[in-house]
């Protein structure tokens, strides 16, 4: 069995002092006027060795930090940004100290801020919307960390999140109906926004195709634009695809309604859309397009995850789904009725 490294190792590799090594894992480095460079070497260099089994004995050795950790992947979203309200609200509640950082959907970001939050020995880490969630626990069991998965899955720590099958079947079907109604016939339907491969986007977009076969119809496959949950990529692709109404659109989520509303606000004839997003907003509700939105229940996850973190036993893969509260939009006295 291949002996395991030591502090002596990482520092012989690392070209530093033992002392420098004992300062970037326990996160003091840079009160020593350690540089960024050295400790991002020393880290990875540790990483490389395993080194990080090693911090579940120092970690037992002090007491108790009372740090609890989170990763978000954006705060331009009210959904992430009631998430992180809330999650500080009950963690301090606790008695514990919450931190938490924005990594912007970059896996290398996410998997960085992790390493931090180990290396200042939080007690644990809820990873939110990750990108690629087991890198993360797989660096947390292996320092004795505890991991959480919140909106997105993985498969080596418990997850958190929302039915987005069943929330987007049920949203989808109120689509249908009421385009039908509002324009007499059947009209295209289209799904717009999120991420090829990401848990959440291929969940809703099995509920929107099962809501259309329901109906005895089906989806255009250049009807489904996936360029990603910003803006400026959804208003480009889903510009170019040139849709003319009367149709549907099914938005996966607030920020892609920002890019649709874009497009629909140069088509011919806007009046002639009607909209269902999958994430709530106040603002985005009143919009005349907008008959329903989907709001994640942010209290049900948070008191699932908090049920976690105080201790109830789970397997380590375990997924609870919860489900999304369907929001109907205001209907001012100009609209359609359906």
């Amino acid at each position: 069995m291949p002996r395991r490294a030591t502090i002596y190792d990482i520092a012989r590799l690392a070209e530093v002092s033992p002392g420098a090594v004992s300062s970037v894992l326990n996160g003091t480095w840079a009160k020593r006027r350690i540089s960024r460079m050295t400790a991002d070497r020393v880290n990875r260099i540790a990483a490389e060795q395993g080194y990080a089994v090693n911090f579940q004995a120092s970690m037992l050795r002090r007491e108790r930090s009372h740090v609890i950790g989170m990763i978000v992947p954006k705060y331009d979203n009210r959904y992430f940004g009631a998430i992180a309200e809330r999650f500080e609200t009950m963690a301090r509640a606790r008695g514990l100290f919450p931190v938490i950082t924005c990594t912007r959907r970059d896996p290398d970001l996410e998997f960085e801020a992790a390493r931090e939050m180990v290396s200042y020995q939080a007690e644990c880490l809820v990873v939110t919307g990750a990108t690629d969630p087991d890198r993360i626990a797989a660096l947390c069991h292996a320092a004795g960390v505890r991991a959480i998965n919140l909106d997105l899955p993985g498969r080596l720590a418990p997850s958190v999140l929302s039915d987005n099958f069943d929330g987007a079947l049920r949203l989808t079907r109120l689509l249908v109906r009421r385009t039908e109604a509002d324009f007499g016939a059947p009209v295209p339907l289209w799904f717009v926004g999120g991420r090829v491969g990401d848990n959440n986007t291929t969940e809703r977009l099995r509920g929107f195709h099962a809501a259309l076969a329901e109906a005895g119809r089906s989806a255009e496959p250049s009807h489904i634009v996936t360029p990603g949950y910003s803006s400026a990529p959804v208003a480009a692709e889903l510009g170019r695809a040139a849709p003319a109404a009367p149709l549907g659109i099914f938005a996966n989520s607030t920020i892609a309604v920002e890019g649709v509303m874009r497009v629909v606000a140069g088509l011919p004839d806007p009046a002639g859309v009607r909209m269902a997003c999958f994430d709530w907003d106040p603002f985005a509700a009143l919009l005349p397009q907008m008959i329903a939105m989907a709001r994640q229940d942010v209290e049900g996850m948070l008191a699932r995850l908090f049920a976690l973190i105080d201790g109830e036993e789970c397997p380590a893969a375990a997924r609870t789904e919860i489900p999304c509260i369907l929001e109907l939009a205001p209907r001012p006295s100009g609209r359609a009725a359906g």
